[in-house]
């Protein structure tokens, strides 16, 4: 009986004694035998979850279900993800992180009966809900606690204040999570032995940036990043004695400074981006000695960069600094371990002649400095460096073939936009095997490249020596044949080449060719063309080509042959074709019938040519693309309009042509339409009222043709809702104007900026639109960016009866036109209201009384035209009227006061001789014995605004007129109009 209790207690011993020093893992007689009440209560909390496998996880390992492992038949120290203790059995360390599960955690869940529980993880999971307090009050043996990345909602219990064992708490990733002043501070002031702290997208706004200073001083990670911090951070947080890695980034609202002394750190990790701290970098910078990552990018800090780096030999990654000035310090071409260094602001200086650093560097990204001098020969001795990007500086030269001795690493050089000048060595194609893309644009290089240059680089895909209108191209001399397999894009464009590069056909992967703005002449033969299989974009416009005998390849999609001296009949395109753009040309003949065959074109532009016939029916069918723009103007097209009726056209520019008849009823159904241009033709319709229902028409002109009838009622309540342009000057409209112009609401109210959405896709090729505003022709260009242009032209018409007064609420209108009518009654003083009127033309009417003073009210008025009727009484002043001239007002006898000469303070004399200009506007308007001075204006849509660019014309004269006045006039007049382009352009930017 003795010896068997004996046995009894020492294998008892030996059992104990083993579960206490052998891992819980090492084999099945080693691991503790599990709680049965522990075992039951994580398998009770199995079945409250549930496993989804769709749900995307980004886990370091692969995914798994752990809780599949937990069955009642085996022990629960052996389930996966569990850990017990060694001695008690007890669960000490749950780890369920990637587990897919999904579900929530209630209150009384069975998850917290294993008390004595000290690290939980169930990190990377799709769990939601409010995390249950619960969690807090009964796990307070906690030390490690991970819930990060799920989707847990609501406001973090204030109990977590509870869990005073905690070194480790991670709560980040959790966007709908919330925590509160009073939560943090108890948090803050109870948890004395956090060393880890992780909220990361969790909303702290109502958290104080001071409340962090009751964080624990043995704090060594913080990251509180994307948290919607807001206020000033103290200085101090950076002082904290064992911090190691700070993340404070992307909290936009969060202002501060960096210490500028008795800053000696152990930080090893700052991440302070996309914040809004200022200042200058203290030289303190420089005692941060374990530093190995940096990140100040964007925030406001300015002044200069301090020459501290060559003490942070351990930085290593990317160093980042943006918006400083001043020298570019030399200490930072010193580090020995930053992979990629990216500086951008206004920074002066040179490169260093030698450097002892950056021997880890792979990336480096100097543009937009005003960095000069000669770009080093070093900087292509560095082992690792793949990509240099220098552009958009001052840089003058390149290193020399002599400088260069040995092969480099460099992948990728970007010098454009800098004044390098000279010739291009060749030791960027003998000495960089690797390199694949190369810009030297916009520079004054000169010389000749030449095809065996080019050969070299067999690595080279993407080529761009653009805007160097010195250089240009030549093949080799001799029979060589090179190939250039790798290449895949080029662009030439503003150089100076003279002929088509032929010897690029063995370019057999060259997608892209770009010879724009040079000066090659004469004919792409079928020889030349051959060989470009994969060719999808060729742009070749403004040069002085005469014919293209065959497109190159047969797989062109984009094709810009604009602005050349093209001639002879138009050839057909490859079906692949989907822009075509062959304008402002010599072509004659017809659009041929094979056009039909285009079933991928999107854009077409043969406008400006001699170009004439029918258009075929059939264009205005194939189109099978879902945005269609389709411009035809300035030919010599004749017969009806076609039936267009594609819902996919947005722009249809037919003005300028010989067209007949009516406007196709068919146009109702191009429910896409945005730009409708058919001025300047012969067709013979009354209003299209019908128009009105398209959705998105913001242009609609129909100057200088046969429409006739009556507008009233022409515009319902729910029509015309998105025009911005109308124009229906030129025509034989009658009737009295209609009063339900309000209908236009596009053009009530101030718009906010970019309206015209996606407008480069919409009009990647601008179109025209041309108006009258103070006697001068204007060509607007539309689409670019954005009109800005509000405009409604009834001019030249035989309306007449009084001015609606509804005009007045039209708020955002930039122009209006009612001249050379037979308009009467006196001017509404509610035009005083069109706060946004820079033009304001009533001038060959009927009109009489007093000009009101409410006009007075137009601020940004710079045009006035209200000459020829029957105004009288005093010209009001104060203003925009203070501005303008006799121009303004002549022919209307009853009128006085400045600037007219009679009745102004006795200062003339005598009336002026009315100028040639005058001479022809006091007729009765149908004196053709003379031409009037036609101005050309380009008006460009920029940004969000508008930018009017002028280009001068020409003025024609009748024999016998005295060029020293022409040239008077002239000059005079293009000051005027420039100023007041001028004028409009900085007000609507200062709307804008």
């Amino acid at each position: 009986m003795g010896r068997s209790l004996l046995l009894v207690l020492l294998l008892f011993y030996f059992n104990v004694n083993s579960s206490s020093t052998l891992p819980s893992s090492s084999s099945l007689n080693s691991t503790p035998l599990c709680l049965a009440r522990e075992s039951s209560a994580l398998l009770q909390f199995k079945s409250t979850l549930s496993i989804d496998s769709s749900v995307p996880y980004h886990c370091q390992s692969t995914p798994r279900p752990k809780i599949n492992s937990w069955n009642e038949t085996t022990n629960c120290c052996l389930w996966d993800g569990i850990t017990c203790d060694k001695v008690t059995a007890h669960v000490i360390a749950l780890d369920l992180s990637c587990s897919w599960l999904v579900g929530s955690l209630p209150g009384n869940t069975t998850l917290f009966l294993p008390r004595r529980l000290q690290r939980l993880s169930l990190s990377l999971n799709n769990l939601n809900g409010p995390i249950p307090s619960t969690l807090f009050t009964h796990l307070v043996r906690l030390t490690h606690l991970d819930l990060s990345t799920n989707d847990f909602s609501g406001l973090i219990p204030s109990e977590i204040s509870h869990l005073s064992q905690l070194v480790s708490l991670d709560l980040s990733r959790n966007s709908d999570l919330t925590l509160d002043e009073h939560s943090f501070d108890m948090l803050a002031r109870n948890l004395s032995k956090l060393t880890n702290l992780n909220f990361k997208n969790v909303n702290m706004s109502c958290v104080p940036p001071s409340s962090l200073l009751n964080l624990t001083s043995t704090l060594k990670c913080l990251s509180l990043s994307s948290c919607a911090l807001n206020g000033e951070l103290p200085v101090e947080v950076f002082r904290f004695p064992y911090l190691q890695y700070l993340d404070l980034s992307w909290n936009l609202n969060l202002a501060g400074y960096l210490p500028k002394s008795n800053w000696s750190s152990p930080l090893e990790f700052l991440d302070i981006s996309s914040c809004n701290f200022s200042g200058q970098l203290p030289p303190s910078l420089g005692n941060l000695t374990q530093l190995s990552f940096l990140d100040l990018v964007p925030n406001s800090f300015g002044g200069e960069i301090p020459d501290v780096f060559g003490s942070l030999k351990k930085l290593a990654g990317t160093l980042w600094l943006n918006s400083f000035n001043g020298q570019l310090p030399p200490s930072i071409f010193n580090l020995s371990q930053v992979t990629s260094l990216v500086l951008t602001g206004n920074l002066e200086g040179e490169f260093p002649a030698h450097v002892s650093g950056l021997q880890n560097l792979e990336d480096l990204y100097l543009s937009g400095t005003l960095i000069s001098g000669a770009i080093p020969s070093w900087l292509f001795a560095l082992p690792f460096l793949k990509s240099l990007k220098l552009s958009n500086n001052k840089l003058l030269s390149l290193p020399t073939d002599d400088q260069i001795q040995k092969p480099s690493s460099i992948q990728v050089i970007d010098l454009g936009l800098n004044h390098i000048h000279g010739s291009i060595p060749s030791f960027l194609f003998d000495h960089l095997v690797n390199l694949t893309d190369l810009d030297l644009s916009s520079n004054n290089l000169s010389g000749v490249i030449t095809s065996d240059m080019l050969a070299k680089a067999k690595s080279l895909q993407t080529l761009d020596v653009s805007s160097n209108n010195q250089l240009s191209l030549s093949s080799s001399s001799g029979h060589v044949n090179y190939t250039f397999d790798a290449l895949h894009w080029v662009e030439f464009s503003s150089c100076n080449i003279t002929r088509f590069p032929s010897f690029f056909r063995t370019a057999k992967n060259l997608t892209y060719l770009s010879l724009s703005n040079n000066k090659i002449q004469g004919s792409i033969s079928k020889w030349e063309s051959e060989g470009w299989e994969q060719l999808i974009y060729l742009y070749l416009s403004n040069n002085s080509l005469s014919s293209i005998e065959q497109y190159p390849g047969q797989n062109l999609q984009e094709l810009d042959v604009s602005s050349n001296q093209l001639h002879g009949p138009l050839l057909t395109p490859p079906p692949s074709m989907f822009k075509f753009l062959m304008s402002n040309n010599n072509l004659t003949g017809e659009i041929p019938t094979s056009f039909c065959n285009l079933t991928a074109l999107g854009y077409l532009d043969l406008s400006t040519n001699n170009l004439g016939g029918i258009i075929p029916s059939c264009l205005s069918t194939t189109c099978l693309v879902d945005s269609i723009d389709i411009k035809l103007q300035f030919n010599h097209f004749h017969g009806n309009i076609p039936d267009f009726g594609s819902d996919s056209i947005q722009t249809l520019a037919l003005n300028d042509n010989q067209f007949e008849g009516l406007l196709p009823r068919s146009l109702v159904n191009c429910t896409s339409l945005i730009f409708l241009n058919v001025a300047n033709n012969k067709l013979n319709d009354t209003f299209p009222h019908w128009l009105g229902i398209l959705p998105q028409l913001q242009l609609l002109v129909l100057r200088s043709n046969g429409f006739h009838g009556p507008l009233e009622n022409a515009i319902a309540p729910s029509s015309f809702l998105s025009l911005e342009i109308i124009d229906l000057s030129g025509n034989a409209f009658s009737g009295t104007l209609p009063t339900n112009l309000l209908n236009l609401t596009a053009m009530k109210h101030e718009r906010g900026p970019c309206d015209w959405q996606c407008i480069n896709y919409l009009f990647p090729y601008q179109s025209y639109v041309e108006i009258v505003i103070k006697r001068l022709q204007i060509q607007l260009k539309v689409g670019e960016k954005t009109s800005g242009f509000t405009i409604i032209d009834f001019s030249d018409n035989q309306f007449y009866g009084e001015i609606p007064k509804v005009l007045g609420e039209l708020g955002s209108l930039l122009v209006l036109n009612l001249s050379h009518n037979h308009l009467t009654g006196s001017i509404p003083p509610t035009l005083g209201h069109m706060a946004a009127l820079e033009s304001l033309d009533l001038s060959s009417n009927k009109l009489g009384g007093k000009i009101p003073p409410e006009l007075t009210n137009l601020i940004f008025l710079e045009v006035l035209n209200l000459s020829h009727n029957n105004l009288s009484g005093l010209i009001p002043q104060g203003n925009q009227f203070n501005t303008f001239d006799n121009d303004s007002y002549i022919g209307n006898p009853g009128l006085w006061g400045c600037p007219l000469s009679k009745e102004c303070h006795n200062i003339f004399k005598k009336q002026p001789q009315p100028s040639f200009v005058d001479q022809h506007e006091d007729g009765d308007g149908d004196d053709d014995s003379g031409i009037p001075f036609i101005w050309k204006v380009a008006a460009m849509g920029y940004g969000c605004g508008i930018v009017l660019g002028l280009s001068i014309g020409y003025i024609m004269f009748t024999i016998g007129r005295p060029w020293w006045i022409v040239g008077k006039i002239e000059r005079y007049l293009q000051q005027r109009v420039t100023n007041w382009i001028c004028k409009i352009q900085g007000r609507r930017r200062r709307r804008n």
